[in-house]
Order: structure tokens, then sequence, then C-alpha cells
């Protein structure tokens, strides 16, 4: 089996019911179960949540919410290998016979099916533990800068003040949208960042972290210039 968990507590503080906000008309977790039934590589959907309401809008979109996702994993400190593994324990417990898992987050309004079944072919055709969505940086990280608490800057590599960005090697970063992965890879919480995961690479402008009103803002703005 194939199943997809996304992962949808509630109390978000930064944006108040985030996973259910509306967006563009839409609960904002509406997008992730819609691009995972769209995909054709799940046998079940299941939302991960401790919150009711959360669960009463996730069924109304199609998603299975058969457990309610225990205290102790759904505040500010739970990880997302500690909502895995729950989900893997619980389907475990009732007898179902998983292959492949993939994470989802609820947060992810430019997610795309096409994506989640590239990553499907790479985690099942290649010998790695995991496949997830990546894209590039748009400046060169080897001249990011910081700021101290007087507001002065200096260079995170400063051995690097006078090369020339495209002599810099392109850097990536996670999609933050979707991991495909092996059961007995969450099993053992390998990391997802190592050398035995491949990235499925998409284009800066499908790729918005939305953890703060401004993220999500420029994710709506995003998004609307995206659908014209």
């Amino acid at each position: 089996m194939k199943i997809a968990i996304i992962p949808a507590r509630g109390g978000s503080k930064r944006i108040p019911g985030k996973n259910i906000k509306l967006f563009h008309g839409k609960p904002m977790i509406a997008y992730s179960i819609e691009a995972a039934q769209k995909s054709g590589c799940f046998d079940n959907i299941i939302v991960s949540t401790d919150d009711q309401e959360i669960a009463d809008i996730a069924r109304q979109y199609g998603a299975e919410v058969p457990f309610i996702r225990p205290a102790k994993i759904a505040d500010d400190h739970a990880t997302t290998m500690d909502v895995m593994q729950h989900a893997i324990g619980w389907c475990e417990s009732q007898s179902m016979t998983v292959d492949l898992l993939c994470c989802i987050y609820a947060t992810a309004p430019f997610i795309s099916s096409d994506d989640l079944a590239k990553g499907l072919a790479l985690i099942s055709t290649g010998d790695i533990d995991y496949a997830f969505s990546a894209t590039t940086f748009a400046f060169p990280i080897q001249r990011a800068i910081s700021l101290n608490d007087n507001g002065s800057v200096q260079m995170l590599q400063p051995e690097h003040v006078n090369t020339r960005s495209q002599d810099l090697p392109e850097a990536f970063h996670d999609a933050g949208q979707f991991y495909w992965g092996k059961v007995s890879a969450f099993k053992a919480g390998k990391p997802f960042f190592s050398l035995c995961s491949k990235a499925i690479l998409i284009p800066r402008k499908r790729v918005q972290d939305v953890d703060t009103l401004e993220d999500w803002e420029f994710a709506e703005a995003l998004y609307a210039v995206m659908k014209v």
C-alpha cells in the first residue's frame, strides 16, 4: 500500500487556524488533499490532526481522519518524524501493509500532482530512503550576511567576498511540500537530507513557505499571478 499522511495540527500561533484558513476560496489543506487525490498515487490519504474542526474539513474534501493525534505530538516541539512514526504505528495496529509513505504538508498550495507522481517513480526505482521536492536558492548562499546586535553586518563565508557569483556552485533547499519515503526509513528516523535521498526539482515560482502573515500574503499574490 501507498499512503499519504498530511500533518495538520491545530493551535497555529503566527497564523491562527492556518491549516484551514481560506486561501483563494478554499481551506489551505484542501490543496494538499486534492493534489494527492489527483496524483492517483495513494491507496489512502490520511490527515493526522488533534483538532476536530480540521478533521471535519479534511473529511469534506475526501481525506480520511481515522484517528486523533495524541497531544504529546501535537505541540510546538513535535517533529514531522514524530507524526510519521505515530501514523505508521497506527497503520500497523490496523494490520495495514504499507510499502511507501508520503508526508504532504497541509500548507502547500503550489503542490503538484505531477511532482507527487515523479516522487513515487523516484522512490520506487532508486536505492534511496526518501524523495522530496526542492528548488534553487535565488541568491548564492556563499555570499550571505548576518547582522550582529548593533546592526553591523558580516559575511558568513568571508572567503568568498571577492568570488564572482557565477563561479559559486548552485545551492538548493527543501521546498516544504512533500517527502516520499520507505517505511523502514521513517521507522528508523533516518534524516531526510542525506546521500540516501534524491530531490524532485521544481521552479522557484511554485515554492513559498507559509509561516508568517507576510508569507501568506505573498503566497496569495503569487497564486493569483500563477492562475492568470
